[in-house]
């Protein structure tokens, strides 16, 4: 490997490693501001020692009984899932909801992956750039002719054409593409916020049936009554946070969306303008060459 080659990898890695970390740096505020106005999270406990702690937070893995519960846990909830599918709402608020958060995630599923494609082609010509920069440099030190000063040049305009690529593609995949899979999960998370209230809802009706069956037989009435209304208490308490989520959920989405969109596009106009220079001035370096 040569000099140069050395400089090229070392330069590309590290800005690999600053799109990364910036990558990393916009989820996790993200994240911490949406806990910190979160009007229950924001008072946790474990949230302060987080923000607060001033020492190394010693945190472990899950250990193999965890995640064999968890893979457990899943199976039982997907199993859930199927059985409640056609329970009926009856609230049209949360009916309307279900129908549009099952519709919004298979949209903003498919919107990911193809956003995600979209970056990686990004990246696959910032790579082809590379590859044709080098052969250029390589072939114009073999040739030591009157057209080294030319490749050189030609080879140069390729290298500041991939720096362009690579910049265009993290921006693409920080604005874009990490903004849908945000919301991608954040709605995967409001769908199980609804899973989570059908099944306190079903949970109630099968209380009702079993006080009625009590009354019926003249057995256990005070328990049957005491199970329905801890029933219509825990169904009426997750309807009320539900309905402030969701509410919350929508507001959140579109703030994101549009300051996010307008960003990318400003960032889009600025890289396309920096494109056309670049060739400009590849062009006129040539003609001089």
């Amino acid at each position: 490997m040569t000099k140069e080659e050395f400089s090229k990898m070392k330069q590309e890695l590290e800005a690999e490693y600053l799109a990364t970390f910036k990558k990393t740096v916009a989820m996790h505020e993200v994240f911490l501001q949406r806990i910190a106005a979160h009007p229950v999270l924001r008072s946790d406990h474990n949230f302060r020692v987080f923000l607060e702690y001033d020492q190394d937070l010693s945190v472990r893995s899950k250990n193999k009984k965890e995640k064999f519960g968890g893979f457990l846990k899943t199976i039982t909830k997907s199993a859930d899932e199927v059985m409640l599918h056609n329970q009926k709402d009856v609230d049209e608020f949360f009916e309307h909801q279900k129908v549009f958060l099952e519709e919004y995630y298979t949209r903003i599923k498919d919107s990911t992956s193809k956003a995600d494609k979209m970056t990686r082609t990004h990246k696959n010509v910032a790579d082809s750039y590379i590859k044709i920069s080098g052969g250029l440099v390589q072939l114009a030190t073999i040739e030591n002719t009157d057209l080294s000063k030319f490749l050189n040049s030609l080879g140069d305009g390729f290298e500041k054409a991939r720096k362009l690529e690579g910049r265009i593609a993290s921006d693409q995949d920080l604005k874009i593409s990490d903004t849908l899979r945000y919301y991608m999960r954040d709605s995967s998370a409001a769908k199980d916020l609804l899973y989570r209230r059908l099944r306190c809802l079903s949970n109630y009706e099968s209380a009702n049936k079993a006080l009625e069956r009590a009354r019926l037989k003249n057995k256990e009435i005070q328990q049957s009554e005491n199970a329905q209304q801890h029933a219509r208490e825990s169904f009426d308490h997750i309807s009320e946070i539900a309905k402030s989520e969701l509410a919350d959920f929508k507001t959140r989405r579109v703030q994101m969306f549009r300051k996010n969109l307008i960003d990318a596009a400003e960032l889009e106009i600025k890289h396309s303008k920096a494109h056309v220079q670049l060739l400009k001035n590849t062009i006129q370096t040539l003609k001089e060459a």
